[in-house]
């Protein structure tokens, strides 16, 4: 005989034999005594279970279902959880009712296990005796649905309660993955603003030694309040971007200016053109033209570079304000936000790996308007997890895709790597938090699920994924005006004590 089977005695008896005792509990306690008799002749048997401190009564899963009502002793219930423990989830003491729940809601398995908290006297109804005894006992009827109701508000304030905590787990853990991206930026912003300081500081004392001309002075004056008017350009496609830094290169390099096609692109990245530098090339004879547009480069580059660490410091800011304002249930104001701005901002955090792995960005900005109307944040997180994943599946010297378009009511964003792709078995996975492709210690498991929420929770937009070998598209919808919310409501569940 097993351990289980000693802990418990089971005992078939008819109903009358144990009349007496049903009058005790609640549920029978304001029954007419006749009523009560009639609701008694449909049930010919029940069983009468004694169970020792410990003894399981019912597994989570089980599919037969009962209803019991203790009439001595303490009952417990108890959830399994995903980590193999167990929480309480209530009590049941001499003369209640449990096991209400599961029968009137339609569910077909067992959601708790159910243990004698001490030695414990019981009378167990199957289904068919529950439902003749809800028929013929108007009294019965109404302490059984008010348990029910009872126990499913507890249960539900509980699983709120609960995935708050959850939730916040969550955020807590990616708050530490998503400050790396952000704070490394700022690390490698701070080091290259260092180095431009001291080329500034060179190329201002071999300036320094000619004196300057009018006509010198005014051009630099007009060109350093465009350095200084913005951290950056409006964002241009690939295309576009690419013709206008090779332009501006080769017409340095023609006019002999050093590091042409170093500076050349730097100067693009703030807005300028061949036309707005004309000034200087009239102003300078040659080797002074040169000095004078490295040291503009100088100047450009570190502007940018402080753009960079006040980007990063306001991500961090914008991280540990998303987690408060989670945690306090406050709503973003509303706001107006150039997606393609966004995305440009995002390419300048990371392109410091970019450059390390030689990934070609090809951007094809055609979405218009590129500007949505919503109550949310974050949105860089999104863009930084999808980039920073596409980049680490790329091999060395590959290409990424970033293209932009426009759908009636929607703005559309899809990121492109070619890569080895998503295993198929992995792919139904990958939005769900701690799950990873990654080797062991190079990933959280967390990015992806933040984006997920982000995109579906606070925007109220889309996401879907495309993978095979050599080519995986993450596909972003985000509606144009805007969206609430979407609200995690927790499923309606067996209540404490409940099966």
């Amino acid at each position: 005989m097993s351990d289980v089977e000693q802990q418990i005695e089971i005992e078939s008896l008819p109903v009358r034999e144990v009349a007496e005792a049903l009058r005790k509990t609640l549920p029978f306690a304001e029954t007419d005594p006749q009523i009560y008799l009639d609701a008694l002749r449909g049930v010919e048997r029940v069983d009468r279970v004694r169970a020792k401190t410990g003894a399981v009564l019912t597994q989570s899963g089980e599919t037969k279902l009962y209803y019991w009502l203790v009439l001595e002793g303490e009952i417990r219930a108890e959830r399994q959880e995903p980590d193999d423990s167990r929480s309480l989830i209530g009590v049941a003491h001499a003369g209640e009712g449990f096991g209400e729940t599961p029968l009137l809601t339609g569910k077909t398995t067992s959601a708790f296990f159910i243990l004698a908290e001490r030695d414990a006297l019981l009378l167990r109804f199957t289904e068919e005796n529950f439902w003749a005894l809800l028929a013929c006992c108007p009294a019965l009827r109404k302490v059984v649905l008010a348990d029910m109701s009872r126990r499913l508000n507890a249960y539900q304030a509980e699983a709120l309660h609960r995935e708050k905590l959850v939730s916040l787990g969550t955020l807590a853990a990616g708050l530490m993955h998503e400050l790396h991206n952000p704070g490394t930026a700022a690390k490698r912003a701070a080091s290259q603003l260092r180095e431009n300081l001291l080329r500034l500081q060179e190329l201002s004392l071999r300036s320094s030694a000619k004196p300057k001309t009018l006509p010198q002075l005014e051009c630099m004056h007009t060109l350093l309040e465009h350095a200084m008017r913005s951290c950056h350009a409006p964002a241009l496609s690939s295309v576009e971007q690419s013709d206008a830094e090779e332009a501006l290169s080769t017409w340095l390099q023609q006019t002999g200016v050093k590091n042409a096609f170093t500076i050349g692109p730097a100067l693009v990245a703030i807005g300028f053109d061949r036309d707005q530098l004309a000034c200087a090339r009239e102003a300078f004879e040659a080797e002074a033209f040169s000095d004078a547009l490295n040291w503009l480069e100088a100047l450009v580059s570190s502007v940018s570079l402080v753009c960079a660490i006040e980007e990063s410091i306001t991500r961090v800011s914008d991280l540990v304000m998303a987690v408060k304002k989670f945690a306090y249930d406050e709503r973003s104001p509303a706001k107006e936000l150039d997606v393609h701005d966004s995305l440009q901002s995002t390419l300048t955090i990371l392109g410091h790996k970019l450059r390390t792995k030689q990934i070609d960005v090809d951007k094809r900005f055609n979405a218009s308007p590129s500007i949505i109307n919503t109550r949310g944040s974050a949105l860089s997180q999104v863009w930084t997890n999808l980039i920073d994943n596409a980049v680490d599946a790329s091999p060395q010297g590959a290409r990424i895709e970033i293209a932009t378009s426009s759908e009636p009511g929607w703005l559309a964003v899809s990121i492109t790597d070619h890569g080895t792709g998503i295993p198929p078995d992995a792919l139904p996975h990958i939005f769900e938090a701690f799950f990873t492709t990654k080797p062991q210690g190079s990933g959280t498991g967390l990015g992806l699920e933040i984006v997920h929420r982000i995109v579906t929770q606070r925007f109220g937009g889309t996401i879907d994924v495309k993978s095979e070998p050599g080519n995986t598209r993450f596909h972003v919808r985000l509606p144009l005006n805007g969206a609430a919310p979407a609200t995690a409501s927790p499923t309606a569940a067996s209540p404490a004590i409940a099966d």
